[in-house]
């Protein structure tokens, strides 16, 4: 005993003499500002509120982007498996790899602007020409995915990017010219020349690619899409590099002041807080766009109304009744997969670089809902077009719960830096979070196949699916509950009794939040 008294002394100690040299070297820096830094200091302001309309603005541009996808008219006398392989093939992918990228360069704007803590008018002016070139790429996805073909798609989305990367540059050599807009641990640093070059060169490397992206585009344009598709994986490209680099010639040596931000690391952190935002807008816009199919096709015209049924508005909107049952099923699938996102996201403590890449991927498939909407309800009544439409909303489903499953399982292998105590393995909240993200992936996969076996029945078994699903989210904690007592009876049978694992997990649910984290 008396040695961990000693010991925690000591730490004591020790944290009391970091603290010192830190404020000394804080008060030291503060002294060295010149009158005209203060002055430029009093006429900055937080940069919060620009984050917030960056995020919203960036997440309703990713999200727009499958409209030409969802909007693609098949014909009832085509076949949509047929149409998907030479149509929609290329649009989904082209839409893939563009979301990609716009997330690529939101999760480079939260990077940016954790070095950047403030902002005057000259960076939100420079902020705002960056959302503008931003709102364009969908007119250049429009493009490259009517137009496949055609180089100049591909052109003008690389120009956007590029010249997104130069105003991203300015921005930072801006702030590092004025060091009171940056954050405290590199104001107070040393190295702020060594933290200003290696942004900018990580920053660089996109438009970089980009470029040569617009050469090959001439030359070999599927090239072109290969290196757009590096991009989004250009972290973990490089971060491989680097450690096959490692093992060949050894360990490269630190620099003094070791990087916390724009590192290739999987482990870096992002901002929990911008991706929760940014993810809040693709559900949000998601949702909002099933209603606009319901507003522009299912509005009858007056005359046909008058004509065909006697002015009574309830028979004609009788005929719009699938679109309607289709409408509420997505919109359930939406909100409770945003439920499941807002789950996860309540016990994760830290974000990670590899988090915010999964949770890139399970958007992406978010995004595609509206497109699985708009087939579910638009072709015949048991005719092949309708199995295969609902068969291709269940891996669209299914991908978006998989990738949330994968954040959580990601987050497990560092539970202690990314995790609440009480979903970590052991925790009383595992089980449950474990059911709660794999329920979707799960009922997906069970309807894709029972659609395969039962074809004659796929759009009321999918229907079926889209109703009970919420009500088995009301009932999932109990079914949890009989589910691990059912195991604990057969495989341990003489452990504990049952009731008295019940009352153990009463007295768990009435302990306060602050002792289950202590």
């Amino acid at each position: 005993m008396e040695e961990n008294n000693d010991s925690e002394i000591i730490e004591h100690h020790v944290d009391e003499e970091m603290e010192k040299k830190a404020r000394s070297h804080a008060s030291s820096f503060l002294e060295s500002v010149t009158p005209s830094e203060r002055e430029g200091r009093s006429s900055t302001q937080s940069s919060h509120r620009l984050l917030a309309y960056s995020d919203a603005l960036i997440s309703i541009i990713a999200t727009v982007m499958i409209l030409p996808v969802a909007h693609t008219k098949v014909e009832d006398n085509e076949e949509l498996k047929e149409s998907v392989q030479l149509l929609l093939t290329t649009k989904i992918a082209v839409y893939l790899m563009t979301f990609m990228i716009v997330t690529v360069a939101w999760a480079a704007h939260i990077r940016l602007f954790q070095v950047i803590v403030r902002i005057d008018d000259c960076l939100a002016l420079l902020n705002l020409a960056c959302m503008m070139l931003i709102t364009f790429l969908p007119y250049t996805f429009s493009l490259m995915a009517t137009f496949p073909n055609n180089v100049l798609g591909i052109l003008l989305f690389c120009a956007c990017v590029m010249v997104i990367g130069l105003i991203q540059a300015v921005i930072v050599v801006y702030a590092f010219s004025r060091p009171f807009l940056l954050n405290e641990q590199i104001q107070i640093s040393e190295n702020q020349t060594f933290y200003k070059h290696h942004i900018l060169k990580v920053i660089m490397r996109v438009p970089i690619m980009c470029f040569f992206a617009s050469i090959f585009s001439f030359i070999f344009f599927q090239l072109s899409y290969v290196l757009l598709a590096i991009v989004i994986f250009l972290p973990y490209i490089s971060q491989s590099l680097k450690w096959c680099r490692s093992k060949a010639i050894g360990q490269v040596e630190e620099t003094p002041d070791s990087m916390l931000f724009y590192t290739y690391h999987p482990n870096e952190p992002l901002c929990k807080e911008r991706v929760e935002a940014f993810s809040d807008g693709v559900y949000a816009i998601v949702a909002t766009l099933l209603i606009l199919d319901i507003c522009e096709d299912n509005v009858p015209d007056p005359s046909i109304v008058a004509k065909q049924y006697g002015d009574s508005l309830v028979a004609a909107l009788q005929d719009y009744g699938p679109e309607y049952l289709a409408y509420f099923g997505s919109f359930a699938t939406v909100g409770l997969l945003w439920f499941v996102h807002h789950s996860l996201f309540l016990h994760v403590t830290k974000a990670t670089r590899f988090m915010g890449l999964l949770n890139t991927f399970s958007l992406a498939f978010v995004g595609g809902l509206p497109l699985a909407y708009q087939l579910t309800h638009e072709f015949p009544r048991n005719s092949r077009n309708e199995l295969e439409a609902i068969q291709i909303s269940c891996v669209i489903i299914f991908f978006a719960g998989i990738f949330q499953l994968a954040i959580w399982v990601v987050a497990l292998y560092n539970e202690r830096e990314t995790l609440h105590p009480y979903v970590r393995y052991g925790g009383r909240e595992h089980v449950f979070m474990l059911a709660k993200l794999a329920l979707y992936p799960c009922v997906a996969l069970g309807t894709f196949f029972l659609t395969c076996i039962l074809s004659k029945f796929s759009a009321p078994i999918f229907h079926l699916m889209e109703i009970t699903v919420p009500f088995a989210f009301l009932v999932l904690r109990l079914l949890v509950r009989v589910g691990v007592a059912l195991l604990r009876l057969i495989f341990c049978p003489e452990r504990q009794d049952p009731r008295t694992v019940l009352e153990e997990e009463e007295e768990e649910t009435r302990m306060p939040f602050n002792a289950v984290v202590t």
